[in-house]
């Protein structure tokens, strides 16, 4: 089953129908595409909504599915992904995270990365959670750097990108569950929903 999960103010969960709209119109959004080769049409958004309602389906956990539990409005996503197996850094999972810029300033993705790296390491016994970004991308280096994540002295090259572009080259931040669980001590950063399974991670999608 699904996991889904609340922080002080989030709710994390699965997708559905109505979330296709706002994210459409954040994926459309030049602010919050501008670390992002290009912005999204319709048709693109829904797919990758579609392929994260699956995955979550499939496995329990994946890009979950953001909204402000006193208002039920949808934000963005927040969450864990296996990405491409021809990424230098890979094999690896991956926190990610897509707010709507409505939303930023406002500690959200930090608070709902906070509790997707506690599933992540304390439900899913990942023994390692990586991120990645343009260097340029301060806003998202911030929040890895609040996470507690460390950069790697490295810079890579993206795959997915063609050479010469100017956000092929990426910086890497990481993780380990021993330095999560060193650190947390007995705070808490989420609250998992009752009658939810406990998955274990998949090699990838």
């Amino acid at each position: 089953m699904p996991i889904e999960f609340e922080t002080e103010r989030l709710l994390l969960r699965q997708w559905r129908a109505p979330d296709r709209a706002p994210f459409a119109e954040l994926n459309a959004d030049p602010i919050v595409m501008a670390y992002f080769p290009a912005l999204l049409t319709r048709k693109e958004s829904d797919a990758i909504a579609d392929r994260a309602e699956r995955l979550i389906a499939e496995r329990g956990w994946g890009a979950w599915a953001t909204e402000i539990k006193a208002t039920g409005q949808f934000i963005g996503f927040v969450g864990l992904n296996v990405p491409r197996s021809d990424l230098p850094i890979s094999p690896c999972v991956e926190i990610l995270w897509r707010l709507g810029h409505a939303h930023w300033h406002r500690g959200f993705a930090t608070e709902a990365a906070r509790g997707a790296l506690q599933v992540g390491f304390e439900l899913l016994d990942l023994a390692e959670i990586v991120a990645f970004t343009a260097p340029t991308n301060t806003r998202s280096r911030a929040v890895m750097t609040r996470l507690g994540m460390q950069m790697d002295a490295a810079t890579f090259e993206h795959p997915g990108l063609p050479g010469g572009h100017v956000l092929r080259t990426h910086c890497s931040y990481r993780l380990s569950r021993e330095t999560w669980l060193s650190r947390r001590r007995d705070e808490s950063f989420c609250k998992i929903l009752p009658g939810e399974g406990n998955p274990t991670p998949d090699s990838g999608p």
